[in-house]
Formats: C-alpha cells, sequence, structure tokens
C-alpha cells in the first residue's frame, strides 16, 4: 500500500490520504461524514473520466503512461489495486465483474486488431474464479494467539476483516508454503500496513515485529 502523503493530487489529495491513513483527525462527526462524501464523489467523477481518456487521450500519451509499468514497481502496484477496487465493488454490491471485464476486453481486442493488424476479428472472452477454504479466520486468529505461524495469505485475509487487531502481537511468524505465490513485495507492504518491521528469515519464513516492540540481537526466531 502506498502511503506517501505528498504525492501529487490524483483522485484524492493530500488532506484525503492523510485521513484514510488515519493521520489527520476530524473535530467533528460532521467533518468526518463530509470528507468520506467528498471522497465518494472523486472517485466517482474519476471513473467517469475514464470513458473520456478511453476515447480521447492520445495514444503517444497512453504509451507514456504504461510503459512505466517496466521500472515502475509502485505504478504497477496502483494498477493491481485498481483492478481489485474493481473486483470488490462489483462483485460485491451488485455487478457481476465479468459484466465488466467481457466487453471491454472485447471492444479493446477489436480495437488493437484495426489499429495493429488491420483485421477483423471475432473474440472470446472466458472469466473464472475457483476458490478453495483452506482454512478458517477463525483458526488463524487462534494460531496467531498461540504463537504459532501463519501464511501471508492468512493473515491477509484476517487483517482484511478487520475486526482482529493483529497489532496487539509483539510479532507474528510468517511461513511461506511451497505452493503459496506472493507478489514481489507483498511482505514488505503487508509488513508497512501493519505498521511492523520486516525480518527475513529464509525463503521460506520471516517476522513481523510490531512497532515499538524492541528485538535483541540474540533473539531466537
Amino acid at each position: 500500500m502506498n502511503t506517501d502523503l505528498d504525492r501529487e493530487r490524483g483522485v484524492l489529495s493530500p488532506a484525503d490520504r492523510a485521513y484514510l491513513l488515519g493521520e489527520r483527525e476530524m473535530s467533528h462527526e460532521q467533518s468526518k461524514r463530509n470528507a468520506e462524501a467528498r471522497i465518494r464523489r472523486r472517485i466517482h467523477a474519476a471513473v467517469l473520466d475514464f470513458d473520456l481518456l478511453l476515447h480521447t487521450l492520445p495514444e503517444k500519451d497512453r504509451k507514456q503512461l504504461f510503459e512505466r509499468t517496466t521500472t515502475d514497481e509502485a505504478f504497477l502496484d496502483g494498477l493491481r489495486a485498481l483492478v481489485a477496487f474493481l473486483y470488490l465493488g462489483t462483485e460485491k454490491y451488485g455487478v457481476d465483474f465479468e459484466e465488466l471485464l467481457e466487453p471491454a476486453i472485447r471492444s479493446s481486442e477489436e480495437y488493437l486488431a484495426a489499429t495493429d493488424r488491420e483485421a477483423n476479428v471475432s473474440v472470446s472472452v472466458t472469466f473464472g474464479v475457483e476458490t478453495t477454504v483452506e482454512s478458517s479466520l477463525e483458526g488463524v486468529a487462534a494460531k496467531l494467539d498461540a504463537g504459532e505461524p501463519v501464511t501471508p495469505r492468512e493473515l491477509f485475509s484476517l487483517v482484511m476483516q478487520g475486526t482482529y487487531d493483529a497489532r496487539s502481537h509483539d510479532r507474528i511468524t510468517l511461513v511461506r508454503t511451497g505452493d503459496e505465490q506472493t507478489p514481489d513485495g507483498f511482505l514488505e507492504r503487508l509488513a508497512s500496513y501493519l505498521d511492523g518491521e520486516l525480518k527475513r528469515i529464509n525463503d521460506s519464513r520471516a517476522v513481523i515485529r510490531l512497532e515499538g516492540t524492541a528485538g535483541d540481537a540474540d533473539d531466537q526466531y
């Protein structure tokens, strides 16, 4: 998660970022509601702007913007977060993500074929998601309370649920199973979100020290 407050204004202003990160106090409940309403309006307006950007932004500008995906990891992380934000919003609150994804990809592939290959194409889009329940969040919380290691994905899911205070622990030990894949920088971002410090023990094991806890040099992990 990018926590830089002083980036150039985008959808969010620096003040909006500070509020969402809990670094700006609101003196009145009405001020809090006004800030949240303002953020919602800006997101809505930004989404509508993409219709305009798609059809009018010159190709040279789109090229310069997206070429940075090969060198700017923060920008790539932002794109992943954008897709996740859209997926969560549509799936959870009324529209199947496929209804958004399928026509967008189909029209884009038709455009690419016409402009890059001077061809007319028929496009088939298949989107599928399979989820397998591997552990309950209650079970993950119990492991943390017992001082047992958890996987990065288990910790992420528990933190995102929002009802368990992972910061109540001095440290959290993470273990990576053989089939678990996490993006580059995932552990660092998870530790940063918890205001903790990540220490890698080996390729499959790491520890997050929570902020404010002191570790001795001879700590055993």
